[in-house]
């Protein structure tokens, strides 16, 4: 018999046993995930939205101007034909030119515009023409001559009444400072003396000469009929009879000093001394 240690099977190895996790209570448990999701829930909430880019809208298609709307391209040619209708005094030749695209302010001889250079040939027809396509009646050319001031100045009457209708600066002066009232008065222009006064023109505007038109009437006018009735409109027109000269001479005193006694008596007579 075979002894007794031998008669008994071994018995297998125990295998150990993983310890148990430890577990939360089944509460916590619960609670963790719920309150996660609320924070969750809660920071999405507060998260800016994303930025809506603006959807981009197709330009607008330009209706086409036709063809026959469309402004004509200025004629080469049309400068140097605005020129000449002003030296032949040709109206419709000048608004013919004007329409093709000629500059009316274009700057010829003498910084002249083609209606100053209309007006110092006292053409009316083509200084109308121009005048009336827009022209500036003030533009002056390297003398310091616009058409308002030399229409004046030259007894142009004509000229005149359409600078004056059209923009004339009454307050603009010539080279020597002077309104277009004071050469008006030394010409003895009558016509223009009371379209001047009518205007509103300053009668006592003083140039850099230290004349008035008054003045200027007396010391470079003379005692004739014209220069007569110059004097009698400038005086019922406002002029001051006692407004002394750069020299310090009264109008009646320079009337006196030339013989040029019908002046005189009409100096004398609206209160001069």
């Amino acid at each position: 018999m075979a002894p007794f240690a031998h008669s008994i099977a071994p018995l297998a190895p125990l295998t150990p046993r993983k310890p148990r996790a430890h577990r939360a209570p089944r509460a916590l448990r619960v609670a963790v995930p719920a309150a996660l999701a609320a924070a969750l829930l809660f920071v999405a909430g507060c998260a800016p939205e994303p930025e809506q880019k603006p959807e981009r809208s197709s330009p607008a298609t330009a209706t086409p101007t036709p063809p026959s709307e469309q402004p004509a391209a200025p004629d080469p040619q049309a400068n140097a034909d605005l020129a000449a209708a002003v030296a032949a005094n040709d109206g419709e030749a000048v608004r013919s030119a004007i329409e093709r695209g000629a500059d009316i302010e274009l700057r010829g001889e003498g910084g002249m515009t083609p209606v100053v250079a209309a007006t110092k040939a006292n053409a009316v027809a083509a200084a109308t023409a121009l005048i009336e396509a827009g022209a500036d009646v003030n533009a002056k050319d390297d003398m310091q001559d616009s058409a308002y001031l030399y229409a004046g100045a030259e007894g142009y009457d004509e000229i005149l009444a359409l600078t004056l209708s059209h923009g004339a600066d009454l307050s603009s002066t010539n080279r020597y400072g002077g309104t277009a009232l004071i050469p008006a008065g030394e010409h003895g222009h009558v016509e223009v003396t009371r379209m001047l006064l009518t205007a509103g023109v300053d009668p006592n505007h003083v140039n850099d000469l230290g004349w008035t038109a008054l003045q200027e009437a007396v010391i470079l006018g003379s005692d004739g009929a014209e220069h007569q009735e110059t004097v009698r409109l400038l005086l019922a027109g406002g002029a001051d009879p006692n407004l002394r000269d750069g020299s310090g001479v009264t109008p009646l005193a320079n009337a006196q000093a030339r013989g040029y006694w019908a002046l005189a008596e009409l100096i004398r007579a609206a209160g001069g001394v």
